[in-house]
């Protein structure tokens, strides 16, 4: 499986990438963008199996991004890695189209869960 990893800080994306393998995701390919812009154009050149994505970042938001990828007509999993996890931001994320959300700080077992229905 091929995973998109969306943050505008290297630091955190490394920090994703070591918390899935550690969750049992050792075979998948892991690729980087640092905001949504970068992701899009990503995405559009070779989509991915699952986006993991931050929801606050300059150039385009985890939000936008998927709110495209929707309109035109991009069905990729997606989910929030983020810390906004109101019941607004949950419902809004949701709405859109994403498949979850995973909470800053975040755990081995969060992604386990997040990502088991996706996995099979």
């Amino acid at each position: 499986m091929n995973v998109l990893i969306v943050d505008d800080s290297a630091a955190m994306r490394m920090m994703v990438i070591k918390t899935l393998r550690q969750a049992g995701l050792n075979s998948h390919t892991f690729a980087q963008a640092a905001d949504g812009a970068l992701a899009l154009e990503a995405i559009r050149k070779a989509p991915p199996d699952v986006v993991l994505c931050d929801w606050n970042m300059p150039n385009m938001t985890g939000i936008d991004l998927l709110t495209t990828l929707r309109a035109e007509g991009i069905k990729v999993k997606f989910g929030f890695i983020t810390t906004e996890t109101t019941t607004e931001m949950r419902t809004k994320a949701q709405a859109a189209g994403a498949s979850f959300m995973v909470a800053k700080p975040f755990t081995v077992e969060a992604f386990q869960q997040a990502l088991a229905p996706i996995l099979k």
